[in-house]
């Protein structure tokens, strides 16, 4: 209703009213709460984009999808890709190479001694946990034997 009172070929709020069989008043109050709330929201023009707080953060699939676009481009079109996509050509190849060190199989470098040992008691956890689900899982099966026994 607001959209038809309002902009080239405007109808009054009392022809629409007549109209569409809503009170002239009742029109009159949401065309006024309208240009309110257009009043307090800046024109697209005014808008300004939003300024990142730092570089993108890129998820393992979006450097993925980049590596394998990358792949076997050379000179003005790898150019291309790269600035199409916001990145330096080392970045790039940090990638590559941190793709090729996971694949390969060989960590690019050994766990300090404090991770290795947060993964020597989370191991262990792991074993005790195996062991308690094990004495559990033997436990309900006895009581479910029993169960069908009665």
């Amino acid at each position: 209703m607001v959209k038809r009172m309002v902009g080239p070929g405007a109808v009054s709020a009392a022809a629409l009213a007549r109209q569409v069989g809503v009170s002239q008043p009742t029109l009159s109050q949401w065309l006024r709460e309208a240009n309110k709330l257009a009043a307090m929201t800046p024109p697209p023009e005014e808008k300004k984009p939003a300024v990142s707080a730092g570089p993108k953060k890129w998820t393992p699939e979006e450097k993925l999808r980049v590596l394998v676009a990358a792949q076997g481009l050379t000179g003005e079109a790898m150019g291309a890709l790269l600035r199409g996509e916001g990145l330096h050509e080392e970045k790039l190849k940090e990638w590559q190479q941190a793709a090729a060190g996971a694949l390969s199989g060989a960590s690019a470098e050994p766990l300090p001694a404090k991770e290795r040992r947060r993964l020597a008691v989370a191991e262990k956890r792991v074993k005790e946990l195996e062991r308690e689900l094990h004495r559990k899982e033997k436990a309900l099966a006895e009581t479910a034997a029993l169960l069908v026994l009665e």
